[in-house]
């Protein structure tokens, strides 16, 4: 008994929780973000994974072209798998064609809870931005020290000075 115990305890401690950041591409399907979604959700239960929260995170323009594609929807999963599937579900994300790409962060065990409630939330932290600084002064303020550009000092003209 104590070794079907300790084959089930090694087995347990490879699962880990990832989060997974993918980018789909909405012009093939139309639009129809749930049909996406049941692809990638398809590809994570074929390889046993435990989806915990999944929810699409952005429909943004790309910063440069990905497979030709412009735009695409940020989908965020979280998921509870262990480490030698994700291999397989990397494969197979590398062959459906409306993942254009995908990243997957071990979520360290002791971040879990907190990264797991405030992906819940219904605007993440992530997409808050703050409005001022909390001691009211300003980032940019120049110091005594110069200009921190070019190095070496005096090295640019300045315009607020009288000539």
């Amino acid at each position: 008994m104590t070794a079907n115990a300790n084959i089930e305890s090694v087995s347990t401690a490879n699962v880990n929780v990832y989060e997974c950041m993918f980018l789909l591409d909405t012009n093939k399907v139309a639009g129809n973000t749930t049909e996406l979604s049941n692809q990638v959700h398809a590809i994570l239960e074929k390889h046993k994974a435990e989806i915990l929260i999944s929810r699409p995170w952005d429909d943004r323009k790309l910063a440069y072209t990905v497979k030709g594609q412009k735009k695409a929807l940020y989908y965020l999963i979280y998921i509870k798998i262990e480490g030698p599937n994700l291999a397989a579900v990397e494969h197979d994300c590398l062959l459906n064609e409306n993942v254009l790409r995908f990243l997957f962060l071990k979520i360290d065990p002791k971040l879990t809870d907190v990264m797991l409630s405030l992906a819940r939330e219904d605007r993440p932290v992530a997409l808050q931005t703050v409005q001022q600084d909390p001691t009211g002064e300003d980032y940019f303020q120049e110091d005594d020290r110069g200009s921190r550009r070019g190095g070496g000092g005096g090295g640019g003209r300045r315009y607020d000075s009288k000539d």
